[in-house]
């Protein structure tokens, strides 16, 4: 099994005409990002929509990840939801179906004390006891992960390997090492300042879509090419910029639709579709980063 390092992406759901998803362009774009070099994949996170979609299709996408997927990379899959009793049915099928981690937001919408975090992460580790991600998310989710709740969430989970950093707080990266837990930085356009402070990898929606930009960054890094990860870092970032500035759900799914030839629809209401006008721009604008067409073959052996 390969370790937990490298990129991540936030794999998309791709949804059909009817709002359903659609299974057959989810593997293809699982396999396209696995022989592109990938680490693993966070499954039915932010980019993949996972609060827009019922109990049911989160299950759904663990289940074909997990079939997809057959061992050869990490999937973490993400379980967050707002009541302890869903995450832990969440994170006891994710276990079932084969996942070979797990990842939760803390809960959200009421705020809690640290106390009932702790409580409710523990209860969520111990469901499916496997290698536990923290999910540190607070501009979504109104909590900041600090570095005392951490620790007492180390204290209480002993299944936590590390966490998702997607705070402003980039300086806690380095807190993350200290504190012996691997560190995702969840900002695609601060991998490479992140690797340098400690973080183990990056995980974020872009890289789903263009998943050779962030595959160049971590190679260049491990083989201490330090200057060739600069370029393939302004490379990157700049397909991110463009992501940002069209919508990352729907953007990264307009990309995928042309390089890999299947229609990944668009992001679930509320998330907007693409205007046609939009769709034309960010192809285009793709295409001059030398993000083109691709060939993939499916494994479902």
């Amino acid at each position: 099994m390969p370790n937990y390092e490298g990129i991540f992406p936030a794999i998309v759901t791709p949804m059909n005409t009817d709002g359903s998803i659609n299974e057959i362009a989810f593997r293809e774009v699982m396999e396209f990002n696995i022989q592109a070099g990938v680490g693993g994949f966070w499954v039915a996170g932010g980019n993949g929509e996972s609060v827009l979609l019922s109990d049911e299709e989160n299950m759904k996408i663990a289940e074909i990840a997990a079939d997809q997927n057959k061992g050869r990379v990490c999937n973490i899959v993400h379980v967050g939801a707002p009541t302890t009793e869903r995450s832990v049915e969440l994170a006891k099928h994710a276990a079932k179906s084969g996942a070979e981690a797990i990842c939760c937001v803390p809960p959200f919408f009421y705020n809690q004390k640290d106390e009932a975090i702790v409580d409710h992460y523990k209860a969520v580790a111990e469901a499916a006891n496997l290698p536990f991600y923290v999910y540190n998310l607070p501009q979504s989710t109104g909590v900041e992960i600090t570095t005392d709740l951490m620790t007492k969430i180390k204290n209480s989970v002993p299944q936590l390997a590390g966490l998702k950093h997607s705070s402003i707080n980039f300086a806690n990266v380095r807190e993350w090492e200290r504190m012996d837990l691997n560190c995702f930085i969840g900002s695609s356009m601060l991998m490479l300042p992140a690797l340098s402070l400690g973080a183990v990898g990056c995980i974020d929606g872009p890289p789903s879509a263009a998943p050779e930009l962030w595959v160049d960054i971590w190679n260049h890094w491990k083989n201490g090419n330090i200057e060739e990860a600069m370029k393939a870092q302004k490379k990157a970032s700049l397909f991110t910029e463009l992501m940002r500035e069209v919508g990352v759900h729907s953007g990264t799914k307009a990309v995928l639709s042309e390089r890999l030839g299947i229609d990944c629809g668009s992001g679930r209401l509320p998330n907007p579709p693409l205007s046609s006008t939009d769709r034309k721009l960010v192809i285009n604008k793709a295409k001059k980063l030398g993000i083109g067409k691709v060939s993939t073959t499916v494994s479902t052996n």
